[in-house]
């Protein structure tokens, strides 16, 4: 890479699941909710595959509690061969893996972290978030997809939506570590995690004013997100992803039938 090119992103698919108990890996008959197929790919096949493809993007990891399925994807194997493509033990939970990721890559920074039944993500969506994180300057980026730009695409999706001052906006399964700085943040959710079970105390992490003026709409997202990086020490930044797709992501088998129908419409 010349002198003064950007580092590429290094990028980690979350890929654990509940096994066959999960309801996609019911709907779709396989054993493993990443290995469920989308217009006859495997979701994480598809976005392994985007992600390779992009400019952006250096090396993937992909955490499984099996590390040994991503051999059931022989697409795959030229990626691995390559040592480009790497397989990890997944912990038990999202932030434990994140951080567990982290060490295992050589804390390689800036790091994307996405999922594995993010099916419908492109190159396109993948370039766009890393460069705007980039432009952003935060320590931490998260993918965001305004209800409007959803809705008018997709009426019939039904999705988890933040409520702001300015917009509703659904979570896109995309968030980036910029610097080792950022390592901070999913080391505060392990700490949720572990107090679940008390909500007082999840709720001490943010603050009570900042938890008033959200549950009010009293703050546009850019707001929020100030405030949020001012109340933990680490900027975050939110990343307004001009893509209905990104915030469809396949939870439920109904997801599953919008993903190949929308598919089979491109």
């Amino acid at each position: 890479m010349s002198e003064g090119t950007p580092a590429r992103f290094a990028a980690l698919v979350l890929a654990a699941d509940r096994g066959p108990d999960d309801p996609v890996s019911r709907a779709a008959g396989v054993a493993h909710k990443c290995l469920a197929p989308v217009a006859g790919k495997a979701m994480l096949e598809r976005v392994v595959t985007a992600l390779a493809a992009s400019a952006q993007i250096g090396r993937i990891a992909v955490s499984l509690r099996d590390p040994a399925l991503l051999g059931q994807l022989p697409a795959l194997a030229p990626l691995v061969e390559e040592g480009r493509l790497v397989a990890l033990q997944a912990a038990g939970s999202p932030s434990r893996s994140v951080l567990q990721a982290a060490r295992d890559l050589g804390e390689a920074f800036p790091l994307l972290v996405t999922t594995a039944d993010h099916a419908l993500l492109t190159t396109a969506m993948v370039d766009h978030f890393c460069t705007a994180s980039r432009a952003s300057g935060a320590a931490v980026t998260a993918g965001l997809t305004a209800s409007a730009e959803l809705l008018a695409r997709y009426p019939q999706s039904r999705r988890t939506y933040l409520a702001f001052k300015d917009e509703r906006y659904s979570g896109s399964n995309l968030f980036t570590l910029m610097s080792p700085a950022a390592l901070a943040l999913p080391e505060l959710w392990l700490r949720v995690e572990r107090q679940r079970k008390q909500p007082w105390r999840i709720a001490a992490v943010f603050g009570p004013l900042l938890l008033l003026g959200y549950l009010l709409r009293r703050f546009t997202l850019d707001q929020a997100m100030a405030r949020v990086s001012a109340r933990l020490g680490v900027a975050v930044a939110a990343v307004k992803m001009p893509f209905a797709e990104a915030a469809i992501d396949v939870d439920k088998p109904e997801d599953l039938a919008l993903v190949e129908e929308i598919l089979a419409r491109a």
